[in-house]
Formats: structure tokens, sequence, C-alpha cells
């Protein structure tokens, strides 16, 4: 492992991370800015502060910093740089709401309905709970086949990736953080199976890397002088399932806390509206649901 001085000194310059940077963030500011001056609302500061901070800054130091780096040379880091692009940038950004600050902030017309149309298919899409284990497991399983090696080495590859790896994990969660409207705890409890089935097949890539005594990504070894700290090669994929796996399950987390919140929140307004309703309301509706069954 790099000393910390290198791991925090160690910076680069990444075009492709800076273009997405600044359209990202300049959108966000320019979405702060008019929905201050048009729509008179004023933005949570610290949804703001996740989107910079959280969501735009970690993707900068994952891409500018030690990570991005050495992305070409060290599997372990190429690995940590996917990993974060994909769970934990997205999140941040996530936080800030950006969909429902863009509502905020465009005014009904062709533009707005052309862009709701575009967003809803893939929206939709991801919004079903099935869909981002299988995302998630394909994107990390790639770690596993000649694609990672052959991804790492190629400047355009790696930067395609770059570009579209958060944009791929904000669709995964946005679903999630921006949905208002109310879902049954039938569903909900499905949700929850999902997200285990996640939280299972997240740890797969990075276990298999971890345990694999073969080099996986099929790249050749390094040539040329290499500072001493750098591992050889299969110590150095052996780091990238640690740190895979680590990552992985970590960011499945929040996901699990966050259907339970939902889970005690629809339970009691459920519970609620039954506790309204009068004893003929009750046997109304218990016979319409035996009627159902039936």
């Amino acid at each position: 492992m790099p000393p910390w001085g290198v791991f925090l000194g160690t910076w680069s310059l990444d075009l492709w991370a800076l273009a997405l940077i600044a359209a990202a963030g300049g959108l966000y500011g320019w979405g702060l800015v008019r929905a201050a001056a048009a729509a008179g609302v004023r933005w949570p500061a610290w949804r703001a502060a996740a989107f910079y901070v959280l969501g735009l800054g970690l993707y900068a130091f994952v891409n500018l910093g030690f990570l991005g780096t050495y992305s070409p040379q060290l599997r372990w880091a190429f690995s940590v740089r996917i990993a974060m692009m994909l769970f934990v940038v997205p999140a941040g950004l996530a936080l800030g709401l950006p969909v429902s600050l863009a509502r905020q902030t465009m005014r009904p017309g062709r533009l707005r309905t052309f862009l709701a149309a575009a967003a809803r298919r893939p929206m939709d899409l991801f919004a079903n709970s099935a869909v981002a284990p299988v995302v998630g497991l394909v994107v990390l399983s790639m770690m596993l086949t000649p694609l990672a090696g052959i991804s790492r080495l190629s400047p355009t590859l790696e930067g395609l990736l770059t570009l579209a790896i958060p944009l791929l994990g904000l669709l995964m969660v946005l679903p999630m953080v921006e949905e208002k409207t109310r879902v049954s705890t039938a569903l909900i409890m499905l949700q929850f199976v999902f997200a285990f089935i996640e939280l299972l097949a997240d740890a797969a890539p990075g276990l298999v890397m971890r345990l694999t005594p073969n080099i996986l990504d099929g790249a050749g070894a390094l040539t040329g002088p290499v500072p001493g700290w750098f591992p050889d090669a299969l110590r150095d994929q052996q780091l990238g399932g640690d740190f895979l796996w680590f990552i992985a399950e970590i960011m499945d987390l929040p996901v699990m806390i966050l259907l339970f919140v939902r889970f005690s929140t629809s339970d009691k307004g459920e519970r609620k509206i039954l506790d309204e309703l009068t004893d003929e309301q009750m046997d109304d509706l218990n016979a319409a649901h035996l009627h159902l069954r039936d």
C-alpha cells in the first residue's frame, strides 16, 4: 500500500472527469439560482452541500487523485475507483435531489416535456427492484474478465467509464431517493427481498477476486521501474477484491435502512387508515377481500 503522503499528494489531470464536474456542477448551480429567483424556492443548504461535496467532490478525488492516477497500473486502484463511482458518488449526488430541482426551475414547455419523456423510461426501468441487483452484479463482474484489463489500459475506454459509471449508479439510486408516491407495505417487503439479494450478489465478484489464485483480467506485468510499495500482480488482485467487497457491502446498508424507514412510515399510515374505519366499513372490506380470494 502507498504511504499516506503519496496517496493524498498524488494528483493528475483527467479531462473526462473535469467535463462531467463542470457540466453537472454548472447545471445544478444554475438550478439553485433559478429556483431562488424565479420560483421563490430556497433549496436546503445541506442538499446542495451533499451534491457538491459528497457527490462531485468525491468524484473529483476519485478521478483526479491517487486512484485515478494509478488506475492503469494498479488493479486495486481501478477496482476502488469503479466501486466508488457506482455506489458512493451517486448517493451523494442523489441526496441533492437534482430531478426535483429541475422540476422546480424548468418552465412548462416543449423542452421540459421532451426531457420528462426521455427520462421516464429509464427511471421506470430502474425503479424496478429487480433491476439494481442485476446491474450491480454485471458491472462488478467485469472485474473478473479481460474487459477489466482492456478498460484499465485504454485511455478512451477508461474515459468512457468515467462518464458512464456514475450516471448508471445515479439511475440506480434516484428512483428510491426521488420517489414521492406512497407504496404499500407488501411492495416494500418485496424491495427488502431484492435488496437482500443485492447484498449477497455484490459480494460475489470481490470474493472471487480475493480467492482465485490466477490473474483474471489478463493484463501483463508492469514494465519499467515501479515504486517499492507496488504489490505483485496476485496481491494487487486480492487487494482489489477486498476493497470491492467492502465498498459494495457497506453501500447496501443505507438502502436497507431507507427501506426500513419507508416500511415503518407506510405501516403507520395503513394502520391509521384502518383504525378510522367503522365496523360496517371493516366488514365490507373483509367481505370484498374474501370475495377477491374466491
